[in-house]
């Protein structure tokens, strides 16, 4: 049975930022969440994806941005 609340912007934001409510979601839900949270393709840029990468310690990834087909 689907039971959907209404939950405005502020509720998610502060769900969002309290850590005790984030450690309920499974790991498949923050994958669901992070895969499908930006708009689009404009969201996406090499610098986020860096700082993304060095926020989770990831270091045996490399962002190499191409422009024109030119690395």
């Amino acid at each position: 049975m689907n039971n959907h609340q209404q939950l405005s912007n502020e509720d998610f934001m502060r769900f969002f930022r309290d850590t005790e409510k984030l450690n309920e979601l499974t790991p498949d839900d923050r994958i669901e969440i992070f895969r499908t949270i930006l708009l689009g393709s404009s969201d996406f840029s090499k610098d986020l994806i860096d700082e993304i990468l060095a926020d989770y310690a990831v270091d045996h990834l490399e962002v190499v941005e191409i422009n024109n087909g030119i690395k």
